[in-house]
């Protein structure tokens, strides 16, 4: 019976924290802050801002969060070329001005995805179901985005 509690009691924490892991998206904060410091810190970095709009109450926008960093093609661009961020659009939190400074993405569905410049103006919207294959991501069409969406692709000068 001790061994029986002792593996249901394991299984619980698992599960609590398998949940905790797929809430990217905080309902509280205030999403033009979260933009802000986002461009600061892309301006420091050398790297533009992805902002993956959606909610914990969209599957494809938390399978989208877990693929994103733990794709082992993806993450590394991710990685390397954005400050990626989580704005959350909810019925808790609609984040409304932020939704019409990122040009009202939500009309494409959600997970939906705006890059940013170093400079935080709006350069590309991107709907996401391009992006899907399956119950999941297609590693090749994400990466493609992520590089031709880049600063160094976006702003390289053509001769």
């Amino acid at each position: 019976m001790k061994k029986a509690l002792i593996t249901i009691a394991i299984i619980l924490c698992a599960a609590s924290a398998a949940t905790a892991q797929q809430k990217p998206y905080d309902e509280t904060i205030d999403a033009m802050e979260q933009i802000r410091s986002a461009v600061a810190e892309a301006k420091t970095s050398n790297r533009y801002v992805m902002c993956q709009v959606g909610g914990n109450w969209c599957p494809w926008c938390l399978r989208f969060a877990q693929f994103a960093v733990n794709d082992s093609l993806v993450a590394p661009l991710m990685a390397e070329n954005y400050i990626y961020i989580h704005v959350n659009y909810s019925k808790a939190n609609k984040n409304l001005e932020a939704m019409r400074f990122l040009g009202n993405p939500g009309r494409f569905g959600y997970p939906v995805f705006v890059v940013l410049n170093s400079e935080g103006r709006p350069i590309h919207i991107q709907e996401s179901e391009s992006l899907e294959e399956g119950k999941g991501y297609n590693p090749k069409r994400v990466a493609k985005f992520l590089r031709l969406w880049s600063k160094k692709a976006v702003e390289t000068d053509v001769k």
